[in-house]
């Protein structure tokens, strides 16, 4: 089964200031160049664009021009698939929500599920520990010690 990457995965990817970029740039390296299909949906390549520009949210943000470079440089690739919501999305998205009934924060992350749902995907690498409240989706944390030997740190 596919997988795909957590916004905040992204997010530490590129941010000079986190303890974090090592590993979540490792993992996006591994990611851009394997020969296996990763998706990234649209909510997440837009939440990682309103974070990385943010000045109050990182100490070094990125600006506009550098974050959509960055996307592209990812969406250009081959193995990388970014699908949008089709036909099935809104009564997969209501599936969803009827077994984890989100609120508030949890509504964009129900939004991918139920795209990972209609896509055929998987699982997900990121630190959000909301992903686990969902059926029928793996969650990965690419900071856990036990994945560090599936890619270069």
């Amino acid at each position: 089964m596919s997988a795909t990457l957590d916004t905040n995965v992204l997010i530490y990817a590129v941010d000079e200031d986190s303890d974090l970029q090592p590993r979540a740039r490792a993992l996006l390296d591994h990611v851009a160049t394997r020969p296996a299909i990763t998706y990234l949906f649209w909510p997440v390549l837009m939440g990682y664009l309103r974070i990385i520009t943010h000045p109050s949210i990182l100490r070094s943000p990125l600006d506009l021009e550098a974050a959509i470079e960055g996307i592209d440089d990812l969406v250009r690739r081959p193995q990388i698939v970014v699908p949008g919501e089709g036909d099935r999305f809104w009564s997969g998205f209501r599936s969803v929500a009827s077994s984890t009934p989100p609120r508030g924060v949890l509504v964009p992350d129900a939004h991918v599920v139920a795209l990972m749902h209609e896509h055929g995907v998987g699982t997900i690498w990121s630190r959000d520990r909301d992903f686990r409240k969902f059926d029928g989706v793996t969650v990965l944390d690419p900071f856990d010690d036990r994945f560090s030997a599936g890619f270069e740190v």
